[in-house]
């Protein structure tokens, strides 16, 4: 088997990435960081369970999104494509500010929702920010599954259904794997993405990764340590994100050519 090399341009970047942290470690403030080192933590946290409860909620959401676009019928394909579009043409920061100012000051006027079990949770900013999120992963992914869905080779649906197998273990074992497969190289650039549109939740009062970093900046006077830190995490993020999905793909790929 011929050895893996690392591209030249990701060696580079690998370089780029300890030399600047070797400079950050010699030359910069850090007394700092013990001082908020459990904010930091905290905002991280969010940052985390926000990137993947609204990953996983909006892929969910964007299969049958892609599923009736590629297949029908056509009343439903034309709502899922008018969703898929209205997300896509819209910039997420407005559609946050929509549901938090907006449709969040509707409910205080709503009759009974002051007494009821959700008050308290729609008083948070994190609900907005979770639903804002989601469904701009489903719009993007809904139409990644629609190409998905639609380049599985017919000929694989036909053989299955000439065996009897019923729609839905076709759909389930046969044309939503082969589908998720072709969309993966895809799917790893949205996660990185989603990551890197978490911030936006910190214009509603969302304490993330991004506002904790903005808080130090207020409190320490300091411009270049806060943010470079800050990036750093994201750029771990973001490589241990396409880390995952490279390993995914070479052990995907493996299990098919052995079947």
């Amino acid at each position: 088997m011929a050895e893996r090399r690392l591209p030249p341009h990701r060696l580079v970047l690998i370089a780029i990435v300890v030399l600047g942290v070797t400079m950050m470690a010699l030359q910069m403030r850090w007394d700092w960081l013990l001082d908020y080192r459990d904010a930091i933590l905290g905002g991280l946290w969010l940052t985390l369970v926000l990137l993947v409860t609204t990953s996983v909620a909006g892929f969910l959401l964007a299969i049958p999104l892609g599923l009736v676009q590629a297949t029908g019928p056509r009343p439903l394909a034309w709502l899922a494509r008018c969703f898929c579009t209205l997300i896509r043409g819209t910039p997420l920061l407005l559609q946050i500010w929509l549901l938090y100012y907006g449709l969040g000051s509707l409910f205080p006027y709503l009759p009974g929702v002051r007494g009821s079990w959700l008050w308290p949770y729609l008083t948070e900013a994190w609900p907005y920010a979770f639903v804002a999120l989601t469904l701009s992963f489903a719009g993007y992914e809904g139409e990644v599954m629609r190409g998905g869905f639609a380049g599985v080779p017919r000929g694989e649906l036909e053989a299955a259904r000439s065996l009897g197998m019923h729609p839905l273990a076709i759909l389930r074992r046969i044309w939503l794997p082969r589908a998720v497969q072709r969309v993966l190289p895809t799917l790893n650039g949205e996660l990185i993405i989603q990551l890197k549109a978490t911030p936006l939740v910190a214009t509603i009062a969302a304490v993330d990764t991004y506002a904790v970093f903005g808080r130090i900046r207020q409190e320490t006077y300091l411009v270049y340590e806060p943010l470079l830190l800050m990036a750093l995490i994201y750029l771990i993020l973001a490589g241990l994100i396409t880390l995952a999905f490279g390993v995914l793909e070479r052990s995907w790929s493996r299990r098919s050519a052995g079947d």
